[in-house]
Order: structure tokens, then sequence, then C-alpha cells
């Protein structure tokens, strides 16, 4: 018996990386998993490997940037697994760059896939995780807090109005039954591991600032911290963001 048996999870992003950890260390708690995203062929792949642990899984092609069509993904996950207990926003698309020479729509695509698409997937989950005093993770980064934001302004920007969207989904809906934390994670994602491997000796400097001494993996370390935050056993923790770095990060 996992600590999630039997819950239902809804994921973005979830097609690799972060997202797909979350998925798999969901399932190994005994949850089932909607994962939703872009492109299918990961999707199922996802999904393959969450049903090969003994769970149901779906996969879903949704496009974030279209929020029209969020509550109708929502109303599907909960259609076809009878109810919702864990919603993470994940997904993001967004552009890095100087500010002068960043283009507005990029801008503003990073701020429609990330705060705008999470807060209407929170909308579209509130009742069904009401009913099930359930949780929702909404993905941040510690780069909101970076000593330098120089090329990083649009990113950080967007995870911060998610960060305070968290905030304020916690404060409003504590009294529904749901608790509402950000992550924020450091992981080897498929991007990250690229740069890994074609930076060797930059990467080796960079491991070194990090407490820990290594970049965490998608499952074991932000996936795992995510099954242990929606957990019962962590019932009392709402509105905060939650560093997932290695100790990195200075979130005070």
């Amino acid at each position: 018996m996992g600590i999630l048996d039997g819950k239902v999870a809804m994921i973005t992003g979830a097609g690799q990386g972060v997202g797909q950890g979350i998925a798999l260390a969901l399932a190994a708690e005994g949850c089932h998993v909607a994962v939703l995203g872009r492109t299918s062929s990961k999707l199922e792949t996802t999904a393959d490997l969450l049903r090969a642990r003994g769970v149901k899984a779906e996969a879903i092609q949704c496009d974030v940037t279209e929020t029209a069509a969020i509550p109708d993904a929502v109303a599907q996950v909960v259609d076809v697994f009878g109810g919702l207990d864990i919603q993470v926003n994940n997904a993001y698309f967004g552009a890095y760059g100087p500010l002068l020479s960043m283009d507005d729509r990029k801008f503003q695509r990073g701020f429609v896939s990330g705060p705008f698409a999470a807060f209407a997937f929170m909308k579209a989950a509130h009742p069904h995780l009401k009913e099930r005093r359930g949780s929702i993770i909404n993905v941040v980064s510690s780069v909101t807090v970076r000593w330098d934001l120089s090329t990083f302004g649009a990113y950080a920007s967007a995870k911060w109005a998610l960060r305070s969207l968290t905030q304020a989904a916690a404060d409003e809906w504590g009294s529904d039954g749901i608790r509402v934390n950000a992550i924020a994670p450091h992981a080897l994602s498929p991007g990250l591991a690229s740069w890994v491997e074609a930076n060797p000796e930059e990467a080796a400097e960079f491991q070194k600032t990090i407490p820990l001494g290594y970049i965490g993996d998608c499952e074991e370390d932000i996936g795992r911290a995510v099954a242990a935050i929606v957990s019962p056993a962590m019932r009392y923790l709402t509105g905060a963001t939650v560093p997932l770095d290695g100790g990195q990060a200075n979130f005070d």
C-alpha cells in the first residue's frame, strides 16, 4: 500500500523531465495519473511507464496556452478517473534573453503558459479538489531569488507571479480543505542533461555551488518530495515554496 493509494493526480508537462518524474513517483505510491502535454508520443511513453507500475494512466494532449480549453481538459480527467485529488502545474513555455532584445510575444507566452494557465487549471479543478480535500503543486524556480537576473527576467517574472498565485490560493482555499504549495526544483531534465554533457567543465563548477554536490534526479529527488508534500503526513503545510535544489538557493 502506497501513501497515495487510490488517489488521482493530473500533471501538466508530464511527457518528460520534472513532470514525468513527479508522475512516476506518485504512481510508485499507488496514485492514478492523467498526464497532459503537447506531444502525444511523449505522453504515451510516460503513460506506459505508469501502467507498468500498476496504476491507471491516461495521456491527454493539451496545449496549456489555449486557456479556454483547460476546463474541458479538467472535466475529461474527472470523467475518466471519477474524481481528482492532486493537481500539478508544471508546464511552461517561455523565453530567455536580455530584456531589450526580448520579443513581446515571447515574454507574454511565459505568463500565459505559467500563471495564466495555472490559474485556469486551479479554478476548473477547485470544486473537485474541494470535494476530496485535495492538493495543488505549482512548479516555480529558484531563479526568482537569483542574485543576478540578467537574461532571466522574463522567466523569473512569470515564476514569481506563480509563487504569488500559490500563496493567494492557499489563503483563500484553506477553508475548503485545499492545500496549495509551490516547489522550486533543480533537476537533471533533458535540456539540462544536454548542457551538462556538452559543457562538462562548466557543469562541474556549477555542481560545486550545490551544497549536496549534485543535480537532482527528476523522480528520486523531485517526484518523491512531491509525493511526500501531497501526502496526509504533510496535511498542515500550505502556502509554502519548497526549495528542491540541494541547498543552492536562499529563499529567506
